[in-house]
């Protein structure tokens, strides 16, 4: 039978969950969450009772653990969940539950969180709408809804999409801001601020963070080259620093309160 978008996603965390939890392997990615955090900081409380949506390994869940009464981190991927699960134990974190669950159905009542956050899932979601209509569903009238994730900027050449799913069948598309924001407002909450940045990275730990076979990363690494050479645009922006190709993200961290 064919495997849907989100088994083949399933599928492909057993491998990855490690590279999404090891620093040296996902270094950016680590730097990226210290800076959300900070985004977050201003609304975070003591009294906090947290859902992180389609949480991976848990990263903001365990970031923000003990400056709130609890977190819930849910995802659809069991590996990705132990891996986390791994990491509170060995920091001796006890406020932290792990869930197995659907971001576009999540196992909660309404209005049961006061803040809700999701991280790097609205570009791997078959249906990313349903992922942030549940979000508000569940978050108290007035709490915190936070997004983070990649953006395509509105000038941009070439489909990034298409080398994203090379390097990782899980990715599905990358949206603009404005659609993230028509998303988040169609929801009925409503935008209160946001944070654009771009980020230049290495594209060997990238490929590494996702397990890419070597097959792919020669058709990356050779499409990159191309566009140096003044072949077609990838969408990704190369640039070759000290011999190293580099590609550029853009990403958004998104503020939104509870109607």
């Amino acid at each position: 039978m064919p495997v849907s978008h989100d088994e083949k996603a399933v599928r492909e965390f057993p491998e990855q969950a490690a590279g999404f939890a090891d620093p040296g392997r996902n270094g950016a990615s680590t730097r990226d969450l210290d800076r959300l955090v900070r985004f977050m900081d201003p609304e975070v409380d003591i009294e906090d009772i947290v859902l992180e949506v389609a949480a991976g390994t848990a990263p903001v869940s365990r970031a923000i653990a003990r400056r709130v009464r609890h977190v819930t981190a849910l995802d659809a991927a069991p590996a990705m969940l132990a891996e986390g699960k791994r990491a509170v134990d060995r920091d001796g974190v006890t406020n932290v539950t792990f869930a197995h669950g659907d971001a576009t159905a999540l196992p909660y009542l309404d209005r049961s969180f006061t803040l809700v956050v999701t991280r790097f899932s609205l570009h791997r979601a078959t249906d990313p709408k349903a992922v942030v209509r549940e979000m508000e569903r569940v978050s108290r009238p007035g709490a915190a809804i936070f997004v983070a994730d990649l953006v395509r900027p509105d000038d941009l050449d070439g489909d990034p999409d298409r080398i994203a799913r090379l390097r990782d069948p899980a990715h599905g598309t990358v949206l603009t801001e404005a659609q993230i924001g028509g998303l988040v407002t169609g929801a009925d909450a409503e935008v209160k601020r946001a944070e654009r940045f771009e980020v230049v990275r290495p594209l060997e730990p990238w490929l590494d963070s996702s397990g890419t076979p070597e097959d792919a990363r020669e058709r990356i690494r050779g499409e990159l080259r191309d566009e140096l050479g003044g072949g077609p645009a990838t969408g990704m922006r190369p640039s070759e620093r000290d011999g190293e190709l580099h590609v550029v993200h853009s990403l958004l961290f998104l503020h939104a309160v509870a109607g």
